[in-house]
């Protein structure tokens, strides 16, 4: 829809100052638009890695192991009374 604006805007032989600005505008949103459709986005997600893992330091990961150990994670069981 961007190039076809574009192509529309490009068919006025004398443009108005105000459509020369447009199909620059247009032209910078065409670049911008095929930038985006090049980059990978689960690539650039995965980049940040482990940081959130790394903020929580070691001593949240040893709680969650013993929470494991002890089957004590997660929710807890429903009564049977319900």
């Amino acid at each position: 829809m961007i190039s076809q604006a574009d192509l529309v805007l490009g068919t006025i032989p004398d443009p108005h100052p105000s459509i020369a600005r447009s199909r620059e505008l247009l032209g910078a949103a065409i670049k911008l638009a095929d930038d985006l459709a090049t980059v990978n986005a689960a690539a650039a997600l995965g980049a940040k890695g482990g940081t959130k893992t790394a903020e929580r330091g070691p001593e949240y990961f040893k709680r969650i192991a013993a929470m494991r150990k002890t089957k004590a994670g997660g929710r807890p069981k429903r009564s049977s009374s319900e």
